[in-house]
């Protein structure tokens, strides 16, 4: 997956909150932690203040299903 599309897809989950787009966006970012590092996932956490809206915090490793 492109961080772009990544992007896209984590600015869907966030618009709408709650606890299923929660874990669509673990999922997200999971797969973003696989294929780009844990860097790329941090910067998506605080570009989209994931912190905020998840509490997903820089520095938390997601693993997928």
């Amino acid at each position: 997956m492109t961080l772009e599309k990544a992007r896209e897809y984590l600015g869907v989950q966030a618009s709408m909150g709650g606890g299923y787009n929660r874990n669509g966006a673990r999922l997200v970012l999971a797969e973003v932690q696989r294929e780009h590092g844990q860097s790329a996932v941090d910067q998506l956490i605080r570009e989209l203040d994931l912190e905020q809206i998840f509490g997903f915090t820089p520095g938390t490793k997601f693993t997928g299903a």
